[in-house]
């Protein structure tokens, strides 16, 4: 998708590595306003490209004192001038707006984390619709602070500890502020960013995913020739499948699907996926069973990265297979292959500024757009890259994929693998985790609570422990559940079960799995760990 085609005015995000970037691209989103995020220390010349009618600055953890601390390129602030863009900095962001324009950045004799009660010093610009003395809970996270404006700036509000919480400069409209409006911490953030960015900065709003779907099959028809052919990698999950459908809708039998069942599926997934697929969706789709070949690839490894990386290998060597079959059958090669990258699996992989590196400290590997061999033999078709979750699930109902299927729980593409801590083909790992996996996710549906739940999924532990069963000294196995609530993705809480619930769930989990005596859940949020244990 072009983001130039887009019927809606662009909030640019320069990413100067703060865990909560993801969420204001997010928010923004959320105001039906289209926002990308691009790298803070990004050229000139790929912001004006965009041409963005707002531009904001990431928080960060990085210090403006620091000789290494990343900032905009040269010339952002006249271009910025010049042009009439709005610019807004958040934490960091403020920091380096007050640092580069003239102003002064001390250490601050008193941090400030956590939420903190500001209050509005002036009625105007970015408080706007505030009065003088209002106040307002926000979250705070930052050591340095702006000790002296630069020359046309004013303070328009203060925390209760005296530090400056927001500035800004109508006349060149830049703008600032110390705390962190993205987060639900701050009650009134998502007020405060809607007021700057209609009220303030007038930007129009037109992201619609009834745009999106027609602009994607607008580059899709573009990017393939008449005659050309494509492939698709189909996992069972909603992201390939929207994906899938979409470039079905704008290319009709051309699309060639590929369902691989590598042995790391969960309970019934290979009966149950194929049945949507042709009985609901009518996909062309072409199941291959390529169970040994996997599993004998991962016998004995445990490194969760080498995991990934085997798997994604394997996925490209069976497309590039599938797609040589596919050539004596038709009489034509297939030329591109489709994958359901998601925004977050970019963001995910693209290296934080500051660390002096030109790739990621890998959080994890995405087959989608980091593990892949530089000698594939196929382009790749990534409609759904610039798109979070909930926005591939809006498309989806669009393209009238089933409701259920389109509420399904995100599953990883490495599939159990990821799931079963150590060897996967060690005893009989990958059966008790499937018949765990199942107990559980069928209990939450009983409950009525899975669409509450953003993820849920049962982990398989490498270690054994002691019980009693049956009057009888049992060494079996551990397994964790784990059930998170989030809106993209990029950030979860973990889901406060009943005891009755989790009771329940743990007495016919020993009772009906042989070699489980043992059930222990997962509370902890993402950050600090990710969603999916590895």
């Amino acid at each position: 998708m072009d983001p130039k085609a887009v019927k809606s005015d662009l909030v640019l995000i320069l990413d100067f590595g703060s865990q909560y970037t993801h969420l204001i691209t997010r928010r923004i989103r959320s105001l039906s306003i289209f926002s990308l995020c691009i790298s803070g220390t990004s050229p000139l010349s790929s912001i004006t490209s965009l041409n963005p009618k707002v531009v904001i600055l990431s928080g960060g953890p990085h210090s403006v004192h620091s000789a290494d601390s990343p900032s905009f390129a040269d010339g952002f602030v006249e271009w910025a001038q010049s042009n009439g863009v709005f610019v807004l900095g958040i934490c960091y962001g403020l920091q380096l707006i007050v640092q580069r324009l003239g102003g002064e950045v001390k250490v601050g004799e008193k941090q400030e984390y956590g939420r903190m009660e500001i209050e509005v010093e002036k009625s105007c610009g970015i408080y706007g619709g505030k009065r003088v003395g209002d106040r307002q809970v926000v979250w705070m996270s930052h050591g340095d602070e702006a000790a002296r404006l630069p020359n046309g700036f004013e303070v328009v509000a203060r925390s209760q500890q005296g530090a400056v919480a927001a500035v800004e400069d109508n006349e060149r409209r830049f703008y600032g502020l110390q705390y962190h409006p993205e987060v639900t911490h701050s009650p009134e953030g998502m007020e405060t960013l809607r007021h700057f960015l209609f009220d303030v900065c007038g930007v129009s709003a037109g992201w619609k995913m009834e745009d999106v779907m027609e602009e994607e099959i607008k580059v899709i028809n573009k990017t393939v020739a008449p005659d050309d052919h494509v492939i698709c990698a189909l996992s069972g999950g909603v992201d390939s499948t929207v994906a899938a459908t979409l470039v079905h809708k704008a290319i009709g039998d051309r699309l060639h699907c590929c369902f691989v069942d590598n042995g790391l599926l969960r309970y019934k997934e290979r009966e149950r996926v194929m049945e949507t697929f042709e009985r609901d969706l009518h996909l062309p789709v072409t199941c291959v069973d390529a169970t040994d070949q996997f599993l004998s690839k991962l016998k004995g490894v445990v490194d969760p990265e080498m995991k990934r990386k085997i798997i994604g290998k394997e996925f490209i060597s069976i497309f590039d297979a599938f797609a040589q079959e596919l050539e004596h059958k038709i009489g034509k090669k297939p030329a591109f292959l489709v994958q359901g990258t998601l925004y977050p699996d970019v963001i995910e992989s693209c290296p934080p500024p500051g660390t002096g590196r030109t790739h990621s400290h890998t959080i994890k590997s995405h087959h989608n757009v980091g593990g892949l061999p530089k000698d594939m033999k196929l382009k790749l078709i990534e409609p759904l890259k610039l798109l979070f979750k909930d926005e591939v699930r809006q498309l989806g109902r669009i393209l009238r994929v089933p409701e259920p299927f389109l509420k399904r729980h995100p599953f990883p593409g490495p599939g159990l693998a990821v799931r079963v801590l150590g060897d996967v083909t060690e005893g009989n790992a990958l059966d008790i985790l499937r018949q765990v996996d199942e107990i559980f996710i069928q209990s939450i549906k009983d409950a009525g609570i899975y669409d509450s739940i953003w993820q849920a999924f049962a982990v398989f532990l490498p270690v054994k422990s002691v019980g009693v069963q049956g009057d009888q000294r049992t060494h079996s196995h551990v397994v964790a559940l784990r059930a998170v609530t989030s809106q993209d993705g990029m950030t979860a809480d973990w889901y406060y079960f009943e005891h009755k619930f989790l009771d329940d769930v743990a007495r016919k989990i020993c009772n009906r799995v042989r070699g489980v005596n043992r059930v222990v859940q997962d509370i902890t949020s993402k950050p600090p760990s990710t969603i999916e244990w590895e």
